[in-house]
Parts: structure tokens; sequence; C-alpha cells
């Protein structure tokens, strides 16, 4: 692995952050890009006091121009690319009235859409090139799942996982491989700034709530062996499959916990402000 690079956006924090780090101490040559340089910089510190090898490149994965800095760069740095890892994400968790149409809404579409998009185009060409790649897009159990107050935030990662099946077609026949990575909730920082328009009357039972190491090693997994589709924890396969067999059942489940009553939010039997 001495010779592969990867790179992870969104790795400040969370999954990315766990990606870099194991990736790092699996031998791959690391970049780490996300918009807190600082923090990337502290990442690249330990990366390398434990004999890796890391870049940190401050990158608004918004901004286009700076997307293809991140690929040159990287480039330019190690001469290769093995692997993308599209993980950078964001939510804001509302009604879709309470959303502000000309920031949060095309934000959330740029980070978690636009952005992958983008980044997989730019790295593509190296990809054909060498015959041989592979992008892991982080999505989101929302992919599969239409929950209340998560519209525009469910509408990115199921316009992520409908990219990643179609670039996965276009590429059969090539040995470019293109992964889907599926959790459920996950113990980050994604609540710190998803702006939540409701309180849960109980926090995610620890036996469902994940850790970003977790899914930093199911996405290595993938890597090494190139697996297609990951959905995790497996209970999630449950929901997943009634959603597809029988939307209408889930339909009525999420009417029973997501709600409005006299313009105040009741969710999961809790209402706001109680």
């Amino acid at each position: 692995m001495a010779e592969r690079v990867v790179i992870i956006t969104g790795a400040s924090s969370g999954i990315g952050a766990a990606c870099a780090d194991l990736f790092g101490a699996r031998g791959y040559r690391v970049v780490l890009a996300a918009r807190r340089l600082e923090r990337l910089e502290a990442r690249v510190k330990q990366i390398t006091a434990r004999g890796g090898e890391a870049l940190a490149v401050r990158t608004d994965v918004t901004d286009g121009g700076q997307n293809r800095r991140l690929i040159e760069r990287t480039l330019s740095e190690y001469g290769r690319i093995d692997v993308l890892i599209n993980n950078a994400g964001i939510g804001k968790l509302r009604w879709l009235d309470e959303q502000d149409p000309e920031g949060e809404i095309p934000l959330q579409i740029q980070v978690n859409l636009t952005a992958p998009i983008q980044l997989s185009r730019l790295v593509l060409p190296h990809f054909l090139e060498r015959g041989t790649g592979q992008i892991v897009n982080v999505a989101s159990a929302g992919a599969w799942l239409a929950v209340p107050t998560y519209s525009v935030y469910t509408g990115t990662k199921y316009g992520l996982r409908g990219f990643t099946r179609s670039l996965r077609r276009e590429l059969r026949g090539t040995s470019i491989r293109v992964t889907g990575v599926y959790p459920g909730s996950v113990d980050t920082e994604f609540d710190q700034q998803a702006d939540v328009g409701w309180e849960i009357q109980s926090e995610t039972p620890a036996w469902l709530l994940l850790g970003p190491e977790e899914v930093a090693a199911k996405i290595y997994q993938a890597v090494q062996t190139g697996k297609k589709t990951v959905i995790m924890p497996w209970v999630m396969r449950i929901p997943i499959g009634l959603e597809l067999l029988l939307p209408g059942v889930m339909s009525w489940i999420f009417s029973r916990f997501f709600k409005r009553v006299n313009g105040r939010t009741i969710a999961w039997g809790r209402e706001e402000g109680e």
C-alpha cells in the first residue's frame, strides 16, 4: 500500500477523520480535504508521527475551482490517485418551508450532491488513463428512507445513491470501482450543525449508534474488496426493505412520529420545547 493515494473530503472530523487515521495507519498516503485547515494539519501531524504520510489541502467543496485544485495538488504532490472518498456532508433537519431557499437549501445540494459528482468527474480521466481506481460515495440510510423534516437532505442522498449506481454502470467493463456507503446514525458533529427543528423523546439506542471508526473500517474493507454497497448497521435493512416493498406502511409510521400541531413540531412523541 506504500504507493497508494487516497483523497478524503470532510476529513476534519467524524467519518472523514477516522478514515484518514485508518488509511494512514494501513500505509496509504492520505490527502485530507476540508475547510478547517488547522484541524487537518493537526491530524496530518498525528498520521506522520506514526510513520504515515499525509497532506492537508484546505478545500471548500462548494467551490469548483477549489475541487479542481485539490485533484491537481494531489497529482502534483504524489503523481497518482487510487481512491476518492466523497465524505463531506451537511444537513438541516427542519420542515421545507422553514429552510432558507437561498442559503440552506442550495448549500446542502452543493455539498452532498454536486461536489461528489464534480470531484468524481475531475478524477475520472486519471482513473481511466491508469485503468484503475475507486470512488467511494458516503451517503446515508436517508438515501433509502424518506423521513419528514429531512426532505432536502434526503433528496440529496437519494440523488447521490442514483449517481453512484448510474456511474457504476457507465464504468462497467473497466477496472474502476464505485462504492456506495449508507450508514444510519453516527456519533459525529452532524447534529451540532443540523439545526434540528424538533426534540426527540430519547436518544438513539447505543446499539444503533455507530462510531465513526466503525464506518471507516467498513469503508476500508470495501476499498480492499471492491464491495459495491455498504448498509450499516445490519438492522437498517429492515426499514429499508419496508420502504421498498411497503412504502405505505412506512408513510404511516413516519406520520405517527413527525407532525406539526399549532405550529409546533412533534417528533418521536415529544413536542418541541417541552
